[in-house]
């Protein structure tokens, strides 16, 4: 059974996809940063907290309905901007509403924690919040300021490290070519070299794919930039994995973008990883097709 959400949902569902097979409640809507130059996903939506009311209306729908379900993640982008004190009553409801739930989940961005003090965070991990999925997207300060993600690498490192401070478990998500053919190399080093700080639980390796109604696809219409062929996708990938502490993470390049999977514990499965990317890059590995590439 995949995931399963509640009476109102404003919008496509956007989620991990090792949520997959959780109860998707949804929160808020929109991003309340929504400036990213590659995402589409909010364009059409104002942020707003949903009604009380509404959310009280799913958890009861949720509680009659929804009990094989043991995870459950918190929609839209940027639940975590909300006020603590709403935050505090959401989980504390979830708790009371649907006690089976072992697990609560939501997307971090590095703005959300930067507002958000050591004790708040620790408060929503006693009260349930257990996972939190960060998109770092690229350690490379020049990618990340010409996406206009709204902060630096350093600040991507401190939020990472404070996440993991708290006993929150730390999901960072990195996009192969963002940076673009001419600082390709740069971002995947860079990358790496962000992750060996942050050392996250889990990270998740997602390819760019340009949508239409965002400004990078413009730029990329207009030859202001330029998307990395499948070599040179390979070959960051290659350069981002080797470049990997030896800290202990799970490591995914396994989502509908990508045209090929990966998954493994690092440091244990590098080797296996790097030896499939290698094929990849000489041919003798299936691809999927671009038809099937999706978000």
């Amino acid at each position: 059974m995949g995931s399963l959400f509640a009476v109102d949902y404003v919008g496509d569902i956007i989620r991990p996809p090792s949520e997959a097979f959780s109860l998707i409640l949804q929160v808020t809507t929109g991003c309340s940063h929504n400036r990213c130059t590659f995402c589409g996903a909010y364009r059409d939506k104002p942020f707003q907290s949903k009604s009380w009311e509404q959310i009280e209306a799913d958890l009861a729908f949720a509680a009659a309905w929804c009990r094989r379900q043991t995870t459950l993640f918190l929609a839209d982008g940027d639940v975590l901007a909300l006020p603590h004190e709403r935050l505090v009553a959401l989980l504390e409801r979830i708790r009371e509403q649907l006690p089976w739930i072992r697990r609560v989940s939501c997307y971090a961005s590095c703005q959300n924690i930067e507002e958000k003090t050591d004790q708040q965070l620790a408060h929503y991990k006693r009260l349930g919040l257990g996972r939190l999925y960060l998109g770092l997207e690229s350690g490379h300060d020049p990618t990340l300021a010409a996406i206009a993600k709204g902060v630096d690498s350093e600040a991507m490192v401190t939020a990472g490290r404070r996440i993991r401070a708290t006993g929150l478990f730390l999901s960072v998500t990195c996009l192969l070519g963002i940076a673009g053919v001419t600082q390709s190399q740069a971002h995947a080093r860079a990358t790496a070299s962000v992750l060996n700080r942050m050392q996250p639980h889990q990270i998740a390796v997602l390819t760019l794919m340009l949508l239409p109604n965002t400004p990078l696809y413009r730029q990329m219409r207009a030859g202001r930039f330029a998307m990395p062929d499948q070599e040179q996708l390979f070959r960051e990938l290659r350069t981002l994995l080797a470049g990997l502490g030896p800290h202990r993470a799970q490591f995914h390049a396994n989502h509908a973008s990508n045209y090929f999977s990966l998954s493994g514990r690092l440091p244990r499965d590098r080797d296996r990883m790097l030896a499939t990317i290698d094929q990849a890059l000489n041919g003798s590995l299936a691809l999927k097709a671009e038809p099937y590439r999706c978000l």
